[in-house]
């Protein structure tokens, strides 16, 4: 008898696991690693219409060092895009994945200080070049984001490097 996967009810389910950066595989099997970037690379091979839609509109942007890669595998997600130098990941909704699932995949990758936009595939195929111009202003906010976050900014009293002595 082969085995299904099913979800429990919500009230029997604890919240999402967290996601620990412990070598290659943030804790995970090898072995269901192997098979998540096994099923990233099919799914970089036969890409969905919303997919290459929205990966032809990113490729005329110029985004400097800061472009998208598709299907990248971050802990047991797969993200149809990621920036992972703005820790940022750009997930396509298909409808093919339970929205409960969805939800604590979004909240694991956000407890690791990834920030997640998501697109509905109607969206994406209905405007390209509108959901593009929404995922590099994000890009951009975000790039802004950590920026202001990794340098504060420098109080008048202190005098900075490099500044003459009195």
């Amino acid at each position: 008898m082969k085995k299904t996967l099913t979800l429990r009810p919500a009230s029997e389910r604890e919240d999402a696991p967290k996601l620990q950066r412990k070598g290659r595989g943030w804790n995970i099997a090898e072995s269901r690693l192997d098979s998540i970037h096994e099923l990233a690379r099919e799914r970089k091979r036969n890409p969905t219409p919303a997919q290459v839609a929205l990966t032809e509109e990113l490729a005329k942007e110029d985004l400097g060092q800061y472009k998208p890669k598709a299907f990248t595998v971050i802990g047991s997600a797969i993200a149809n895009f990621a920036c992972l130098p703005l820790k940022m990941v750009v997930l396509i909704d298909e409808g093919d994945v339970p929205v409960e699932i969805e939800h604590r995949r979004d909240k694991s990758l956000t407890e690791v200080g990834i920030k997640v936009v998501r697109y509905t595939a109607e969206d994406v195929l209905a405007d390209p070049e509108g959901i593009a111009r929404d995922t590099v202003a994000a890009m951009k906010a975000r790039y802004e984001e950590l920026r202001a976050h990794a340098r504060p900014a420098r109080s008048p009293s202190r005098p900075s490097y490099g500044a003459p002595r009195r």
